[in-house]
């Protein structure tokens, strides 16, 4: 981004949130990160210099102390990321209320009510919000419809920005990443080499999650965070109500054409 912005980063204490908050203060623009746990934010702020805001992005009030912090500190607000998000896996029948609740209201009531408070601001800097979803949003998997459907109403939620208020110079766009070495990614992957009995634990996980990815790898926060960069930045002035893949290519692959590449070895079947 050529010219200082102030930017408020959801999540900023780890991951995808830590990188595009260390991207961002490196290029020069004042940051303030949000998240549940102050002692990660600490650290991100010792690190960087942002200005770190322990606040719960389910809780209308503490988002509206968010947003008012950031403007006091900075005078204004150019940009919001919505990265704070939390995962529970399990099919519709296998999901409780209480955690299909508390998914929504974290992944998708958290930034609606974060995007009605910092709107105003937004708008007077004729700013930019980039949402955080998943490659779940557009392709779904086994045992994972509560977060899924919480990541596409993500989706929607940018684009209904976009087109309502575009005419007034706000851009909303939002990033689809595939599996991205984070914490709560290296969390999940411990529980598969669990439950597949891999050896290698996380490590191996990794691996067989991007066994048909076409980098054959899993991202790194930094990359995401270099998308993100662009979509917030004057360089991305035409792109309003896109979704941009950070995935490895792995939404480009068929699962029906799959089995005919050879280049992909079979896995050892396990007792």
């Amino acid at each position: 981004m050529s010219e200082q912005r102030v930017v408020l980063v959801t999540g900023g204490g780890t991951g995808i949130g830590a990188a595009t908050a260390r991207l961002l203060r490196t290029a020069g623009h004042q940051v303030v990160i949000s998240g549940r746990r102050p002692e990660p934010l600490r650290r991100v702020a010792e690190e960087t210099g942002a200005l770190a805001h322990p606040s719960d992005a389910a809780d209308p009030e503490a988002v509206r102390e968010l947003v008012e912090t950031t403007v006091t500190a900075h005078g204004r607000l150019d940009g919001v990321v919505l990265n704070a998000g939390i995962g529970r896996g399990g099919a519709v029948g296998d999901t409780e209320v209480e955690d299909w609740e508390e998914l929504i209201r974290t992944n998708l009531t958290g930034p609606f009510l974060l995007l009605r408070a910092a709107l105003p601001h937004l708008l007077a800097a004729r700013g930019t919000v980039v949402a955080v979803a998943s490659v779940a949003a557009l392709r779904n998997s086994v045992g994972n419809a509560a977060y899924a459907t919480s990541k596409a109403g993500l989706l929607h939620l940018c684009r209904s920005l976009a087109v309502d208020y575009g005419p007034q110079g706000l851009r909303a766009n939002a990033v689809c990443p595939g599996w991205v070495r984070t914490e709560m990614a290296d969390q999940r992957m411990a529980r598969f080499a669990a439950e597949a009995g891999l050896a290698g634990g996380a490590e191996e996980a990794y691996e067989e999650a991007n066994r048909l990815t076409p980098a054959r790898r899993p991202g790194d926060p930094a990359e995401v965070a270099e998308a993100i960069d662009w979509l917030l930045s004057p360089a991305s002035s035409y792109v309003n109500g896109a979704v941009l893949t950070v995935d490895g290519g792995v939404t480009q692959v068929g699962v029906g054409g799959a089995a005919f590449d050879y280049r992909i070895e079979a896995r050892t079947p396990r007792p």
